[in-house]
């Protein structure tokens, strides 16, 4: 069995994964969500005490595991410094104590394998990545072959909805709570822009597309003036913009790229409007739709423990006194992810 461990940002869960089996025996998360909403966004320093409180009490419902441990594998970059040191402190001392390998895992590799929980890897596939931190498609054709097709030049997705719902006092995380009062608006109210439509470009940008709601915002006197459907509407006109430019830019990748399987990823990903979405456009490019469950598309252990599955395999291991929080560079597009 390989035990996993995931503190990059204010998720604190724990896995136990079966090597043979995939067989996810154990899984335990614990989210910050409810803590963080009072400042509007997570507090590192906040994050980082919880995990320390809540990562020992998880390990300690996972106890009758770890006299069969193989390996324990953690989540070292990207993420909140101080958060990633939580877990990587954990694993660091079970590895030397169990005398077991540590496996680092990279954090959006990670997220990629959420689709392989509890079952055999599918490759090779396009991913689009939408999170908090990213926005990326990449062309994965093994374990550490994973090529960047296009990338974020600003805002994330899920960044972008969580300052759009903070720009009209929703609370946080904002993601759930625009998608379900775009349920209830008109998409067609407010013409956002759909960012980079006619660049040729093949990036994401949503900085622009924020500012636009922004405007929209103070033109209707202010979050405090604005009506609840006033609300739905610039959730749902919002929601449309920033899928329409997904999909403008996914096509013109689509169009370039052979492999027929296609994947959603990300905590952005269980937006059910933007499944809807590609689901259309994957039938019109003959491209099969892959989504990890709903349960596993925010930050979990489980997918990190299904990576290590496949590195343990290729002995993709690190000595505990060498595994250190990863800094990254901004991930270019054409580089390795």
């Amino acid at each position: 069995m390989i035990l996993s461990i995931e503190s990059s940002c204010d998720d604190s869960s724990i896995a136990i994964t079966e090597i043979d089996t995939y067989k996810l025996l154990f899984h335990k998360k614990i989210s910050q969500e409810q803590q963080h909403a009072a400042y509007g966004g997570v507090v590192p320093e906040l994050a980082s005490r919880l995990h320390a409180i809540d990562l020992p009490n998880i390990l300690e419902e996972a106890r009758p595991y770890l006299n069969d441990l193989k390996a324990v594998a953690i989540t070292n970059q990207p993420g909140l410094g101080v958060t990633l040191l939580e877990g990587i402190a954990m694993a660091k001392a079970i590895a030397v104590t169990q005398a077991i390998p540590l496996i680092p895992v990279h954090h959006l590799k990670g997220h990629i394998y959420s689709l392989f929980i509890e079952k055999e890897q599918k490759l090779p596939l396009l991913v689009l990545l939408i999170s908090g931190g990213h926005t990326q498609i990449i062309r994965v054709e093994g374990l550490e072959q994973m090529t960047i097709l296009a990338t974020s030049m600003d805002d994330s997705v899920g960044e972008s909805f969580d300052k759009t719902a903070k720009m009209m006092n929703l609370g946080y995380p904002g993601g759930s709570i625009i998608e379900q009062l775009a349920t209830e608006g008109d998409a067609d109210r407010f013409d956002f822009p759909v960012p980079l439509r006619n660049s040729k470009l093949i990036a994401f940008s949503l900085s622009g597309l924020k500012n636009a709601v922004r405007l929209a915002i103070e033109g209707l006197g202010g979050a405090e003036a604005m009506s609840q459907q006033d609300k739905c509407d610039v959730a749902a006109s919002f929601q449309k913009a920033v899928t329409l430019h997904l999909l403008q830019k996914s096509k013109k990748i689509f169009a370039q790229e052979p492999i027929k399987d296609f994947a959603l990823v990300g905590g952005a990903s269980a937006n059910l409007y933007i499944r809807q979405a590609y689901e259309k456009l994957c039938e019109e490019f003959g491209k099969t739709l892959h989504t990890a469950p709903l349960r596993y598309c925010s930050d979990n252990a489980a997918m990190i423990g299904r990576y290590a599955v496949e590195a343990y395999h290729q002995e993709l291991f690190a000595h505990p006194y060498e595994v250190d929080i990863v800094t990254t560079q901004k991930h270019e597009s054409g580089g390795l992810l």
